[in-house]
Order: C-alpha cells, then sequence, then structure tokens
C-alpha cells in the first residue's frame, strides 16, 4: 500500500463534501431530512466516544494547548454526511504518516460555523472543508483547504500537500513566538461581523447548535458567510467591494500553477502571464508572499486576497537549485477578474440578482462559426431558474439553449462573471435591463428587474 491515500480517491470524497448538506437538503423529501438529522447525531456521539477529536469546542481547544503547549488543528466542514466521516476516519486510521502529525495537535472539527470567531477564521467560504492550523492564543499559522471547481478538488488539495502544511505549521510552532511578526498578516483585519449570525441575513440563526432541537437546520454553513457578506452591502444600495465579490484568488488565475503535493511549488508557468513576467520557473518554491511564509497553496490564496483590487507590485521570496530568488509580481487594477468565480456557490446569489435565475456558459469557437456569430458576447443558457427570485427570467419567457448576445446594451460582456461586475457597478434592485438572445437563429428582446 502507498504511503499516502490515491489522490483520485480523496478527490472522490471531496465531490461529496462540495455538494455539502445545505444542497442536498434542498432536493431531499422530508423523511430523508430526519434521516440527517439522525447522521448528525449519530457522528457527534462516535467523535465524542472516540475522543480523538474535540467536537465543536473551541474553548476546550485553546485551553488544552495552553496546558499542553501543542499547536491546535481545526478541521471546518459542512455538518456530516457519510462521506465526511469516512474522510475523517481516513485521515485518522489509514495513513500511519497523517496520524503522526495530527498526534501532535490539540484536535478539533467544528461542524457548524454558528457562533465563530471571524476575527480569527477567515477563510474561502464557498468550500466546505477548510483547516486551520495555530496558537493556543489564536496566532493563525496556517491554512489548508483550496478549490477552483464546483465539484471537483483534483490538483488543488491532496493527502500529501495536507502533511506537508501540518509539517510546515509544526516547524512555524517550534519557532514561535520568535516569528510572531511574520505571521501577523496571517490573521485579517476585522469583517463586518464578528461571528456570522450576527450578519443581518443570519440573525434567525442561534450562536451555537441546537441539539435540543434540530440541529441540522440550525446550522450556519460555510458559503452563508459568504452569501450574507454580498447581502449585506448589496441590501444597503451599495456596490459589493470587488475584495469581497472576488474572494480569494486562485494563482492559476495569474499564470502560476501549483504542485498540490507541497506546501507551494511551482508545476508550470502559463506563457505571456504575470507569473511568468515576473520570473516564475517551474520547481521554484515560493516561501513567502508579502513576508508571510506559506504552508499551502491556501496559504497563497490567502495573502493574495490582502492584495487591493487596485493592485500592488507583490514581493514574493522563491527557492530554486542556485539558491533564493525575490520576485517581483505586477497585479494592475482589476487583476482579481482574472479568476472566474462562476464554480462558487455564492455565484447563484449573483444569478439570481443579474440574470433573474439564469446560469450562463460561454459558447466556444466551434459553436460561434456553426451559428455564424459576429457579437463577441454569446452566453448559452446551461439552466433557468423556475422558483421564486431565480425563476424572473423564465417568466420573462428565457428558455433553456437561448443565446444571449446583448446584456444592458452591452454586447461585451464574455463571461457570466463580467455580467455579475457590471451589474454590481452600475445597476442597483428595482433597475431594469434589457438582454437579446438568439433562438433557432431568431433574435428576440427580454426585460427583467435587478433582483435584491
Amino acid at each position: 500500500m502507498s504511503r499516502f491515500l490515491d489522490v483520485r480517491a480523496y478527490a472522490l470524497t471531496a465531490v461529496f463534501l462540495s455538494v455539502g448538506l445545505a444542497s442536498l437538503a434542498d432536493v431531499r423529501e422530508a423523511d430523508a431530512r430526519e434521516d440527517r438529522e439522525t447522521i448528525v447525531r449519530n457522528d457527534r456521539e462516535r467523535v465524542l466516544a472516540t475522543g480523538y477529536w474535540i467536537y465543536n469546542d473551541l474553548d476546550a481547544a485553546y485551553e488544552q494547548a495552553h496546558q499542553s503547549g501543542k499547536p491546535i488543528l481545526v478541521v471546518l466542514r459542512c455538518l456530516p454526511c457519510e462521506e465526511c466521516v469516512k474522510l475523517d476516519d481516513d485521515l485518522v486510521e489509514s495513513d500511519p504518516e497523517l496520524k503522526r502529525l495530527l498526534d501532535q495537535y490539540v484536535r478539533v472539527r467544528v461542524v457548524g460555523t454558528n457562533g465563530l470567531d471571524l476575527d480569527v477564521f477567515q477563510y474561502d467560504t464557498d468550500q466546505s472543508f477548510a483547516v486551520f492550523m495555530l496558537n493556543a492564543d489564536k496566532t493563525v499559522y496556517g491554512r489548508f483547504g483550496t478549490r477552483s471547481h464546483r465539484t471537483e478538488w483534483l490538483g488543488d488539495v491532496s493527502l500529501e500537500g495536507m502533511a506537508a502544511a501540518l509539517r510546515e505549521s509544526l516547524k512555524l510552532h517550534e519557532a514561535y513566538p520568535a516569528n510572531r511578526e511574520s505571521l501577523a498578516g496571517k490573521t485579517g483585519d476585522p469583517l463586518e461581523f464578528a461571528s456570522p449570525e450576527k450578519y443581518p441575513t443570519l440573525t434567525d440563526r442561534p450562536d451555537h447548535l441546537d441539539y435540543a432541537g434540530q440541529v441540522a437546520k440550525s446550522c450556519i454553513h460555510c458559503h452563508q458567510i459568504g452569501e450574507a457578506r454580498r447581502d449585506y452591502y448589496w441590501q444597503n444600495g451599495q456596490s459589493i467591494p470587488e475584495e469581497v465579490l472576488h474572494p480569494y484568488p486562485h494563482p492559476k488565475s495569474m499564470g502560476l500553477v501549483l504542485d498540490a503535493r507541497y506546501p507551494a511549488r511551482v508545476k508550470s508557468v502559463a506563457k505571456g502571464s504575470a507569473a511568468a513576467k515576473a520570473g516564475f520557473q517551474v520547481g521554484d518554491d515560493l516561501l513567502s508572499i508579502e513576508s508571510q511564509p506559506l504552508v499551502s497553496m491556501a496559504d497563497v490564496q490567502w495573502a493574495l486576497n490582502q492584495i487591493p483590487a487596485k493592485g500592488a507590485e507583490v514581493e514574493i521570496k522563491t527557492r530554486r537549485a542556485e539558491g533564493a530568488q525575490t520576485l517581483t509580481l505586477s497585479l494592475p487594477d482589476g487583476w482579481r477578474r482574472w479568476d472566474d468565480p462562476s464554480w462558487r456557490v455564492s455565484s447563484w446569489m449573483m444569478r439570481r440578482i443579474a440574470g433573474g435565475g439564469m446560469r450562463l456558459l460561454p459558447l466556444d469557437e466551434s459553436e460561434r462559426q456553426k451559428l455564424k456569430l459576429q457579437s463577441p458576447m454569446a452566453l448559452r443558457v446551461a439552466n433557468v431558474g423556475k422558483y421564486g427570485l431565480h425563476a424572473t427570467a423564465h417568466k420573462a419567457g428565457v428558455r433553456v439553449d437561448d443565446i444571449l448576445i446583448e446584456y444592458d446594451g452591452q454586447s461585451d460582456l464574455i463571461r457570466e462573471a463580467d455580467i455579475f461586475d457590471h451589474v454590481n457597478e452600475q445597476h442597483r434592485p428595482g433597475d431594469r435591463v434589457q438582454m437579446k438572445f438568439l433562438r433557432n437563429g431568431r433574435p428576440r428582446t427580454v426585460e427583467i428587474p435587478i433582483q435584491k
């Protein structure tokens, strides 16, 4: 048996994690949701009985870390389905190297974000599985958990990569507090609210999981934090900040493909990209970004997420065969838009706001040629909602396979995300926009309101 679990098997498990119980609840019948309650409660009892993980109690983890001198490992994930439980079992029981590393941490699983300290736990909330390594005083050593696709993690994470992140974080812990200054940037500025349930759209949720009632229903899922942040601005008549609308840029959006088996090793560099212009080479190990030490690809994203949307000259220290190098990555105004957020769960909110519930995919070149399209804009309606505010486009007459060639007088919005940005900058709830489509080669115009 190999030292690590097969990466593809792990990625398959991650598919279930990416779906999450929040979305499964939308399609299950009532009796299945009752089964979900049983699964959640049984999982809690099982974890408490084994005693290997602290279950949903960060205060207990801090206290144990203070007493033992160990660092803390926090695994944030959606309320457990059977595949999530399988992943935990695999991590703990199936790989001796990971088990050895985990034993050196105070281990806590957080299965709902209710009451979560958002001054400390800031991460890409479009994920259902995120890991923090930190000190008992809440200094963050690093993060683990990355994705750039809705259902597939292969290429973004591996068990080898997680083991590497655990090792690097242990090194940072051994050097602490002498390295405190270099770790300061790993804790971000306070968000709009200190915990999820304080956001206006989540005030109906408790600050803890309700095991005395409907525990699964009481949970605040990770993606709901991101949605609540966007709603906070949009419902108050403001543009959503670009850092919130385009969070946690993936390094590949600037041409830097990293090898998921290592903390931050360059696997390939796209020709002509910002990364190529900065001088990155295959095999480079990224050591720090703006002086922040890196333990994983998620750490790279965290450091990039601190760069303003208006751009900056970013100092990155690397190691290659001939020794240490310091490279400067130039990020211009609007660089965050290089990343395509259409895979994100939060995109459904923008599809409701800007498109009345449409999901749009760009036509490939062969399709464009077949339709003899001259317009630079050509987005096929892949899906259109039929319920609530997501049914707005459907009620206006939009159908699957319609081709959108103009939106609000603009024909240069090439991606679905470009429409999101346009509406966020130019419109507010209640405004109306016209859309031009092709259906069976014939043009048609539809008007819809911008949604709340």
